[in-house]
């Protein structure tokens, strides 16, 4: 099946010009009141509101009308692969993400840790956020009771906060990834049971089943953190090499494995990135420290999504007047286009992933004129931009940064 990579391969060429995508994760967002503000639109932002007064703006679907993308397909898009056709589980992203490597016939799987009160009804679907201390204690505790299951073996790895993965390694026969989730990904009721959706998952649903129970068996005596709940099931993905694509060489920095772990899929470098997770100021240091070795850069903001699935409004407000305060030193780099987008909008007031548009910012020398005044949604939808699916961008940002040549005679 042909898809815009295939347009755009053999059209790239290298040039010295510099792309830079930020990519605010969960970024837009809903009022809470009608006809009220959103995050965005509420949020002190002057360096935002200069820079979208120099920008073509726009309004982008990761997926398609309707459809809410999960993290994995809406950086796919963002990265010009088709979510629909390049598929791949959050449980491979993040395994990759934190060096774990995967062969033939494995599958990995996205891990949260949950509270579950009586009749094992999920309380909080993340525990409480744990520190990633007590993430090492959990996980240390689940090795120790779950070595193996029924002579597969099971490797269990901290994420980060509520997030794990475990993978069950194939000693033969390969094992499907084509399983249900456990979590529903709602409060109140209790963890689903894996299902098989083909005869060769059977195996991987009964590994997932017997886990959940001797999990919650081994963390009976957690006041907090006492279930767990799966999703995001993947064996070994394969992709196109970005840099192959684009005739770039480009780096990732972004600290959640997840996000690395994608990035290392479709062929980025990952750089290294000092201070506390999420720390804006080492990604910073990182892309300055980089900046004469790559022709693009994709540098992730985690917190705008993570304040957004605990349902505080506020708290997303201020992650986005922090990343406002640093804009300043991403534009002393004078990237020749930068890009600003979210892979997903993730509003408080769903405390969840939604099917919203998300804003689209790209400044370059060869703009045209354009009436958004701010980087809001309500702005965006004035943009001279429009509505654009997720895959559009790249190809946009390569032609503002004169990367690739004319299509036929």
């Amino acid at each position: 099946m042909s898809d815009l990579i295939d347009t755009v391969r053999p059209l790239a060429k290298k040039t010295d010009s510099k792309i830079l995508m930020v990519v605010l994760d969960g970024v837009g967002g809903l009022p809470l009141t009608v006809n009220g503000d959103t995050e965005l639109a509420t949020a002190q932002t002057p360096h935002l509101d200069a820079l979208a007064v120099q920008s073509q703006l726009g309004l982008a679907e990761l997926v398609a009308a309707g459809i809410t993308p999960g993290s994995g397909p809406g950086h796919l898009s963002l990265f010009g692969y088709d979510p629909l056709k390049y598929v791949v589980g959050r449980g491979a992203l993040s395994a990759v993400g934190i060096g774990v490597k995967l062969n033939a016939g494995d599958v990995a799987v996205r891990g949260n840790f949950a509270s579950l009160g009586q009749s094992r009804l999920i309380v909080d679907r993340r525990a409480g956020r744990p520190s990633n201390e007590k993430n090492a204690e959990i996980v240390a505790k689940l090795r120790a009771a779950i070595p193996e299951i029924g002579g597969t073996p099971v490797e269990i790895y901290s994420e980060s906060e509520h997030r794990f993965v475990v993978v069950f390694r194939a000693t033969g026969t390969p094992l499907g990834a084509n399983v249900s989730d456990v979590d529903p990904q709602v409060t109140g009721v209790p963890p689903h049971v894996a299902v098989a959706h083909d005869p060769a998952s059977e195996r991987t649903a009964e590994l997932v089943n017997a886990f959940v129970a001797r999990a919650e068996a081994a963390l009976a005596d957690e006041p907090q953190v006492n279930g767990v709940l799966f999703r995001g099931y993947s064996d070994v993905p394969h992709f196109p090499n970005f840099d192959d694509i684009y005739q770039l060489r480009a780096a990732c920095i972004a600290s959640y494995p997840m996000y690395k772990g994608l990035a290392s899929l479709v062929g980025m470098d990952v750089l290294p990135v000092e201070g506390e997770e999420d720390a804006l100021a080492g990604k910073v240091a990182a892309l300055r420290e980089n900046w004469d070795n790559y022709d693009f850069f994709y540098w992730h903001v985690k917190k705008t999504d993570s304040t957004g699935e605990d349902g505080d409004f506020a708290a997303k407000v201020k992650k986005i007047e922090l990343f406002d305060a640093l804009l300043p030193d991403l534009l002393a780099l004078q990237p020749d286009v930068l890009c600003i987008v979210g892979d997903h909008s993730t509003p408080s007031k769903l405390a969840s992933h939604s099917w919203h548009p998300v804003p689209l910012l790209i400044q370059s020398r060869y703009g045209r004129k354009d009436a958004a005044a701010r980087y809001t949604e309500e702005e965006a939808q004035k943009g001279s931009l429009g509505l654009r699916r997720g895959t559009d961008i790249m190809p946009l940002l390569m032609a503002n940064a004169l990367k690739l040549q004319k299509y036929g005679a």
